[in-house]
């Protein structure tokens, strides 16, 4: 960081709150998921952590540099609650927003979940299997990033193929996420993003995801399980030197755009991230937020 951007930095408004890292634990890192719950069974404890308001020197952050940015992105979604028109508009807005961001030549969007801080039991279906996706879950409250390194190649390769088969190849790809709270500011449990030059490339633990109807009890969450081949993130434990950022008072017609990995690690390549209780506004209110994943492709 050169000396005129601390000093840009400097100038930014201060949280003293806490985020909770990965404690010492078991071998296995698993997070099972079900309507309106996520278990993980690694332990996770609160750490005393500043994070920085970068609201008014939004311009300062670019994708490169710390891997992620505040853009004007309105959507003509009037419903985010509202699953058919969500899949009617968003995924080819965020499709569009993420290119122009990126500079990519070809985007695809992935699944989308909406994330509500308050009493979600009202959203929670109560028939048929659980698919976690277009449904509403409390926010992700410990210091991740949703894909693991050793994993992210294979996947984009999978979806490529999937998606374009006929296309030309790919010398790079930018996992990520397009993040947007659609409730009135200030809310209450923003998001909070960890500058990627804070961040060794050596850090995080997988932690394999297991999307179930019902979340085990007891030793059969670390039953003998395909761990390897299943979609996982990276978690992280303590760090004082990680540097955290959030933007206040985000409106519906802003979006974070966040990097989950970018193949080009010569710049910012990924960003933990996780929500946190922000005690710094009274009149503070439930966030609700849609992310939307997607991976940009440069052919």
């Amino acid at each position: 960081m050169t000396v005129a951007e601390a000093d840009i930095e400097q100038q930014a408004r201060c949280v003293s709150t806490e985020l909770n890292y990965l404690l010492p634990g078991p071998d296995i890192n698993r997070r099972f998921v079900s309507a309106g719950v996520e278990v993980n069974t690694g332990s996770y404890g609160p750490y005393p952590v500043t994070i920085r308001d970068g609201r008014d020197i939004r311009d300062h952050f670019t994708l490169d540099r710390q891997g992620f940015v505040l853009a004007n992105r309105p959507s003509a979604v009037r419903d985010f609650y509202d699953k058919a028109e969500v899949d009617r508009i968003y995924p080819a807005e965020v499709a569009e927003a993420v290119k122009a961001e990126t500079g990519a030549s070809f985007v695809a969007p992935m699944g989308w979940m909406i994330r509500n801080s308050g009493d979600i039991a009202g959203y929670q279906k109560q028939d048929g299997p659980y698919v976690h996706a277009g449904g509403v879950q409390p926010p992700a409250g410990e210091v991740h990033i949703d894909t693991e390194p050793s994993r992210a190649d294979r996947a984009a390769r999978a979806l490529y193929d999937r998606v374009r088969p006929d296309g030309p190849g790919y010398h790079r790809f930018i996992y990520s996420s397009f993040w947007r709270t659609f409730t009135d500011p200030p809310q209450d449990c923003p998001l909070a993003v960890c500058d990627h030059r804070s961040v060794g490339d050596d850090e995080g633990t997988p932690n394999v995801l297991y999307i179930v109807d019902e979340i085990p009890e007891g030793d059969a969450r670390f039953a003998a399980m395909p761990d390897a081949d299943r979609p996982a993130a990276a978690v992280f434990r303590h760090n004082p030197d990680h540097r955290w950022w959030y933007f206040s008072n985000m409106t519906r017609d802003e979006a974070i755009l966040l990097k989950f990995h970018d193949s080009d690690h010569s710049v910012a390549w990924r960003t933990p991230h996780t929500a946190f209780w922000d005690p710094s506004f009274a009149d503070r209110k439930v966030r609700a937020s849609i992310e939307c994943r997607s991976v940009a492709f440069f052919e």
